[in-house]
């Protein structure tokens, strides 16, 4: 049976938390947190020319980037402010070129245990059925 996961921050809570963890994280204003839900979190980036790469597409380590942080988030938002809860791993499929438009990133809980958190990752543009990246994503919790 699956675990029933239920968020202990909602978005003003989750953007309240990174501002104060990260308060001088670049191109702060161009990630926003859509919706928070059970096991669930929604991110949305909005590129610019610094995160593209040759080609005019979106570079990877932005993609990974927003995988990363999308992970960090759905956790954050179901454990509460562990500001030191830590990336152990993070695998990431590239599936179609992101062009300089929003892209949104979908984190799923997969797994939430004591020591270590695993997150579905997938990143789309445009549409939801328009996958452009994929990531599976493990934290270490303290």
């Amino acid at each position: 049976m699956p675990r029933d996961f239920v968020p202990v921050m909602n978005v003003v809570n989750l953007e309240a938390f990174f501002d104060q963890a990260f308060p001088d994280r670049e191109h702060a204003a161009d990630v926003t947190i859509n919706a928070v839900e059970p096991g669930w979190v929604r991110m949305m980036l909005t590129p610019n020319s610094s995160d593209l790469r040759p080609g005019k597409l979106v570079s990877g380590p932005t993609q990974m980037g927003l995988a990363d942080r999308a992970a960090y988030a759905v956790i954050i938002a179901h454990i509460g402010s562990v500001a030191m809860a830590v990336t152990s791993n993070l695998n990431y499929v590239f599936l179609r070129g992101v062009l300089l438009a929003p892209f949104h990133a979908d984190a799923r809980l997969l797994k939430l245990g004591k020591r270590l958190a695993t997150v579905d990752v997938q990143l789309w543009q445009g549409q939801e059925d328009n996958l452009v990246g994929q990531s599976t994503v493990t934290y270490a919790i303290p």
